[in-house]
């Protein structure tokens, strides 16, 4: 019996490590993101229905700002992968050009049709919410709203390339399946610093989806910034992880082991 057990431990082992083949990583891409976009809008719309004094909510009610990164971080840790992740991938090389494209094409269709099967649902909330779009807040200029994409990114993305690094999973007797926890609270803590001032897009498929169904001129006015933002925020923390802090690792180990 313990050596059966022992098998199924190395088959498991070999089929977290060893990559699905192309056509099922992509459905499963596409469901991730069908579902995150499904949950977290639909978290968002029914925080907005509790608390909107115009239509009955009470304004102290609902799940409040918590309960919305609480939505969005859980959902990161059952196992999403994030169009900005897909990026930082493909810039470290762990990904071929072509996986990542169709990855993120994958990821941008399961959250139009994530945002669209709520548009079906929930057409009297959707169009009073605006869809989920991600807008730029009143008060703040884009300069600021690119800022915020750019830090929120570069903490998630760096937060995963930190959790999975093999060298620090080898050190540290690392258990993989817990990978997604330090990434889910990543993206709960950037929701909570950035959801006033852009609502927290860190994610450009999550931003296109919503804009695509709502396609309503503010919605795309400043779009560019869920892009342009998630993208540089993940380059730099790709650069940073790989250039500067692996390297003084590795010279700190060095001196160690030197002396």
């Amino acid at each position: 019996m313990a050596k059966d057990f022992e098998a199924c431990a190395v088959l498991a082992a070999k089929d977290y490590q060893d990559p699905p083949p192309a056509r099922w990583a992509l459905i499963a891409e596409f469901i991730a993101t069908f579902l995150f976009l499904y949950i977290t809008v639909l978290t968002v719309f029914g925080y907005n229905s509790q608390t909107d004094a115009n239509y009955g909510g009470d304004e102290c009610g609902g799940v409040g700002i918590l309960g919305i990164t609480w939505a969005f971080g859980g959902k990161i840790f059952l196992g999403d992968i994030l169009t900005q992740l897909t990026f930082g991938l493909f810039l470290a090389r762990k990904v071929s050009m072509i996986r990542a494209l169709l990855y993120m094409v994958a990821q941008c269709l399961g959250a139009i049709c994530g945002v669209g099967l709520i548009n079906a649902f929930q057409k009297s909330y959707y169009n009073r919410y605006r869809g989920g779009a991600h807008v730029l807040a009143d008060g703040y200029s884009k300069a600021v709203g690119l800022g915020g994409e750019i830090i929120g990114t570069f903490v998630l993305v760096y937060t995963v390339f930190s959790a999975t690094d093999p060298k620090r999973n080898a050190r540290d007797s690392h258990d993989p399946v817990l990978t997604p926890l330090p990434t889910g609270f990543a993206v709960f803590m950037v929701h909570l610093a950035t959801i006033p001032i852009t609502g927290t897009g860190i994610n450009p498929a999550r931003s296109l989806g919503a804009a695509v169904i709502y396609n309503n001129d503010k919605a795309w006015d400043d779009h560019w910034i869920f892009w342009v933002g998630p993208l540089i925020g993940a380059a730099i923390a790709v650069l940073y992880h790989r250039f500067v802090l692996r390297t003084s690792t590795i010279k700190a180990l060095g001196s160690y082991r030197s002396n």
